[in-house]
């Protein structure tokens, strides 16, 4: 057995926090259900202190959201007072001011989603008109469901891809970091010591001193050349043309990663949205909107005029060539048994675990890159001048 804290409301409203015993952390729900009361949030304690002292994100703070506003209503509570609830315990400031400003819009008379609308920072589009096609429904909870399992899977992606990125990440700079020590600190001493030495020096030391002594004496000509490559850099890539060439550029370079990432975005998606009700046209239109990648979002738009033209989306997909055919023929299954949303989830669970396989594959591949890319260089630093030395060993004394 262990021990939950847990944060939990009565049907009247009252907040109430404290400690429970159970097996885990469902059968902690259970408990606390079959109390009478409403469970907003159960974790272990170390858990609840390190999400304290952790930084919060605004995706964070809208899972959260969704997560408690939907156990709210699912328990029969009307959505102004479950949003009053919400405005008391919400940890984070900015998101307690954000519901509160909901809530005000709400009571004026606006609609839900409107409400959300007013706050595009924190709900996106895709949020916005799932709430809109759960409230026109009258399945406001379900759609909340469906949104809270969306973004638990999309949040659960990045962090599985940031995380396996973080070793390589660190491996870079640390090689980085070394090899810049070396060039500014620990060769111009070698240096002064040839100098007063005299006699020739190989051609390799020669081209690793003349280029250590322009690094120290011109480091800010590097710096800002550096800085000013990477601002025109950011700048090209912010234009229509930059970003497209770019996104090309990736789809090459890591087509594979890239592919069963975005396939799994948008079938994820665009499966979500379907289940919600919200219609085929529009849904696409959402989806479109969550791929990163110019090259594929624009062949979309060929999928999106196949659709108007009641083609439906496995035909003009296929057109397309930006998904994989596995994807494509399970989507044309769904299509053609009439269960095209639960298909799309199915594709999107598939891609994200075949994701994760790709991903530490390219992880894998590329750590020894960058060790063998950054042994290398400083090999041939330490090289060059051992020959150097070596060559200090025959000059007459």
């Amino acid at each position: 057995m262990a021990i939950f804290s847990y944060r939990a409301t009565t049907l009247d409203g009252t907040i109430m926090e404290g400690v429970i015993e159970a097996a885990n952390e469902k059968a902690a729900v259970e408990i606390l259900k079959n109390a009478g009361i409403i469970p907003l949030k159960i974790a272990a304690p170390r858990e609840s202190i390190k999400k304290r002292l952790s930084l919060r994100s605004s995706q964070g703070d809208l899972l959260i959201f969704t997560t408690e506003l939907s156990e709210l209503l699912h328990a029969g509570l009307p959505l102004d007072r479950s949003l009053n609830i919400l405005s008391e315990v919400s940890e984070s400031k900015e998101m307690k001011n954000i519901v509160q400003s909901i809530l005000k819009s709400i009571r004026e008379g606006n609609a839900f989603s409107d409400s959300l609308a007013r706050h595009p920072k924190v709900f996106p589009r895709l949020y916005v008109n799932m709430t809109r096609a759960g409230e026109t429904g009258g399945v406001l909870d379900v759609v909340l469901d469906k949104l809270n399992e969306f973004l638990e899977s999309t949040k659960e992606l990045k962090e599985h891809i940031v995380s396996a990125m973080i070793y390589p990440a660190i491996l870079t700079v640390a090689g980085g970091a070394s090899i810049i020590i070396l060039l500014t600190y620990v060769l111009p001493k070698f240096s002064l010591i040839f100098a007063e030495l005299g006699g020739s020096l190989p051609l390799s030391t020669k081209v690793i001193l003349t280029f250590s002594n322009g690094l120290k004496s011109y480091w800010w000509a590097v710096a800002l050349s550096i800085l000013a490559g990477w601002i025109i850099f950011k700048s090209y890539i912010k234009s229509d043309t930059g970003k497209y060439k770019w996104d090309a550029f990736k789809l090459k370079a890591a087509g594979d990663v890239i592919q069963k990432l975005e396939t799994a975005r948008f079938c994820r998606t665009l499966g979500t949205l379907l289940k919600s009700g919200v219609p085929l046209l529009q849904a696409l239109t959402n989806a479109k909107d969550v791929i990163s990648n110019r090259v594929i979002a624009s062949a979309i738009d060929g999928v999106l005029k196949g659709a108007k033209e009641g083609k439906g989306i496995a035909v003009p997909l296929s057109e397309a060539h930006v998904f994989p055919p596995l994807a494509l023929s399970m989507i044309k299954v769904g299509e053609e048994t009439g269960q095209l949303d639960s298909m799309l989830i199915k594709v999107a669970s598939t891609y994200e675990k075949s994701l994760r396989v790709a991903i530490k594959r390219f992880v894998s591949l590329f750590e020894p890159v960058v060790i063998l890319g950054m042994g290398l260089i400083i090999g041939f630093i330490v090289i060059s001048m051992l020959m150097a030395i070596f060559s200090m060993t025959e000059l007459p004394f």
